[in-house]
């Protein structure tokens, strides 16, 4: 693994939509002998499956998952979460999540709501998300949103289980804390990103997914 690098890795099916991404990251700030890898995964058969193929192709040791219509606006975003990732305890950051998962496994249903996302579901619309701010530098998570998600170590995805595009981040971090390690949320005094995500109501296959997310990890949200 290549400590002085990170890759930043997305699943395109909107080469336009990337293309606007890819340009915020560019623009991000680089500290001083790191390296910056951009790694576009198509044609990807599940988010899952697509981060798994990008995971095994970098051998940079920090890695940032994030979707094609995410806009990362926080320009030292590379030097926080590295700052973070200081603590080898701490496998995954996430920008928006819980504290407690609820016994739905959705992480908006969850107990202490942490972190913010501006939401830009039309040109020139706004809506922000913003939840309780952690008074330090970051606070435990049990779950986060996965459209940012950043590690320092790489755990497979399961693509076994979550063949789709749903569930696929919850159980990324349940993963993570079998392991042994932290999720966290950064504080966040301003806005670090801009989601470009149009709003829609949850297909049907959404509850498919949360069966099978609770099949796996339903007994762990008990404890």
């Amino acid at each position: 693994m290549d400590e002085m690098k990170i890759c930043f890795i997305t699943c395109v099916s909107d080469e336009e939509l990337y293309a606007e991404s890819l340009l915020y990251l560019q623009q991000l700030e680089v500290p001083e002998n790191m390296k910056v890898q951009f790694l576009p995964v198509r044609e990807a058969a599940s988010m899952a499956d697509g981060y798994n193929q990008a995971m095994k192709m970098s051998e940079a040791k920090y890695k940032v998952y994030l979707h094609q219509d995410v806009l990362l606006v926080k320009r030292d975003f590379i030097r926080k979460i590295c700052t973070i990732f200081q603590q080898p305890a701490i496998g995954l950051i996430g920008l928006i999540g819980c504290k407690k998962l609820a016994a739905s496994g959705v992480w908006w249903d969850g107990e202490m709501l942490y972190g913010r996302v501006l939401h830009a579901p039309e040109p020139e619309s706004i809506v922000p998300s913003i939840c309780e701010e952690a008074t330090v530098e970051f606070c435990e998570a049990a779950a986060v949103d996965g459209l940012i998600l950043a590690t320092q170590y790489d755990l497979s995805w399961r693509a076994d289980i979550f063949d789709g595009w749903h569930f696929y981040d919850t159980a990324q971090c349940l993963e993570f804390r079998r392991h042994g390690y932290t999720v966290v949320i950064p504080q966040q005094k301003e806005d670090w990103c801009i989601h470009l995500a149009k709003q829609k109501p949850l297909r049907l296959v959404y509850w498919e997914y949360q069966k099978r997310f609770l099949q796996e990890y339903g007994f762990e949200l008990l404890s």
